[in-house]
């Protein structure tokens, strides 16, 4: 009789950052196949999620599942949110139930649902058609173990943090923190108070679990500490997730656009990358600081700033916010935390992996220009700090390469999850 073929069912709350590197674990599942065993993804998305992609042909192996979540046309901040996720829960609970009973009378049953943060529904159907489930963390592994003591017992203790500024924690396997190093849904400052129950909801999934395992979007080498920090809790790094092309030259698909004839121009490693990501927004006065640092500083610097899905000019205030995904890229940054896990990022970069600075706001929360320039000539500039900054992120990204090629730890990780998968 013919082995089953692995058949791996994704699926990610909408929005880029769950996405992209969601897109990235289905492909490394999809190279790890071989021998007789071919690796299937099939990845259940919204509409309207689906709709922002790339037109490109998927890569043999995956095939995706669309489903509305009630805004086909796309969902802003300023919606209604928790209408929003109630709406997502519930066509995403019936859209995955009839896509997993249907693979199984179809003979393509599914091995393993894989989901991402926001969608603990996503469980609790797997759970209740007795199909194996796994968390896949896109945050880093210290922000997990955060959210973790926050509901087993450090509650108060973090709140005391929270309160009072000058405030520091000590939390078991975590370095010091403070304020500004918490998930911005724990401080007093957070007008999203819906969101903090999802990651409860999330823990408490893993609960029901015998052997509760989670894939960590991280590498061993990154998180040692963090990722053996909670003893009931498996944390296995599997990332980093970013594109190929960034660490093993294997993956082409994010192909040249008409800013390289301009990059390639300049001077190597001279360009000051500027980007805020798809869903955090930033003040038209914080936009002009930024651009004033910029420019005082005199490097040349690409600022990617969003389109409109309809092609049409952003307005000014709904134009970005911030991402943090280059320390795998061997260069050194500028943290900018917004909210979510950026302030916990921003702590890693600046006192654990040294690769950075964060910046500081003033008293009315603004970061002026004369800081970011601060930053800029810390970072770029010809002094020892900057100097050492990039030798760690230089160093951070040969280790990162290591982890995801093969024999690696993320590789090897992701490699015996796929062995335990197929039985």
């Amino acid at each position: 009789m013919e082995q089953q073929q692995p058949h791996f069912l994704l699926v990610t709350y909408p929005s880029q950052g769950q996405i992209n590197p969601a897109l990235q674990f289905a492909n490394r599942l999809i190279h790890l196949g071989g021998g007789g065993r071919r690796v299937h993804v099939t990845f259940a998305i919204t509409i309207s999620a689906h709709r922002r992609m790339i037109k490109s042909p998927p890569p043999d192996g995956l095939s995706f599942a669309t489903f509305s979540d009630g805004n086909d046309d796309g969902f802003k901040l300023e919606d209604k949110m928790q209408e929003h996720l109630d709406q997502l829960k519930s066509n995403g609970t019936k859209a995955l139930t009839e896509l997993i009973v249907s693979n199984a009378n179809q003979g393509r049953p599914f091995t393993c649902l894989v989901y991402t943060l926001f969608i603990p529904w996503a469980a609790e159907v797997a759970r209740e058609l007795h199909l194996p489930s796994t968390l896949f963390w896109i945050q880093p592994a210290m922000v997990l173990d955060i959210y973790y003591y926050y509901y087993n017992g450090f509650a108060d203790a973090i709140g005391k943090c929270n309160n009072d500024p000058s405030h520091s924690i000590l939390l078991p396997g975590l370095p010091l923190l403070t304020s500004r190093d918490l998930p911005s849904f724990m401080l007093a400052s957070n007008t999203y108070d819906y969101l903090l129950p999802i990651f409860q909801a999330d823990l408490e999934a893993l609960e029901k679990l015998s052997k509760p395992r989670v894939l960590v979007n991280t590498f061993d080498a990154l998180e040692i500490e963090a990722l053996k920090a909670i003893e009931k809790l498996n944390l296995v790094a599997v990332g980093p997730l970013i594109l190929s092309a960034y660490l093993d030259e294997r993956d082409t698909s994010n192909g040249s656009k008409d800013y390289m004839e301009w990059l390639n121009s300049k001077p190597e490693s001279s360009v000051i990358y500027v980007s805020f990501g798809s869903i955090s927004v930033l003040t038209k006065q914080q936009m002009e600081e930024i651009a004033r640092g910029l420019l005082d500083c005199g490097w040349p610097f690409l600022w990617v700033i969003r389109a409109k899905e309809n092609g049409e000019e952003e307005k000014e205030e709904e134009k970005l916010s911030c991402r943090k995904e280059l320390e795998e890229k061997g260069v050194p940054m500028i943290a900018f935390p917004q909210w979510t896990d950026q302030g916990t990022n921003a702590k890693l970069i600046e006192d654990v992996l040294k690769t950075g600075v964060k910046v500081t706001t003033n008293n009315d929360g603004i970061v002026v220009g004369d800081e970011i320039k601060r930053c800029l000539e810390l970072v770029v500039g010809d002094g020892e700090r900057g100097k050492e900054m990039r030798r760690n992120a230089m160093k951070w990204k040969e280790l990162a390469r290591e982890a995801v090629n093969q024999g690696g730890s993320s590789y090897s990780n992701l490699k015996a999850f796929l062995d335990e998968c197929c039985g």
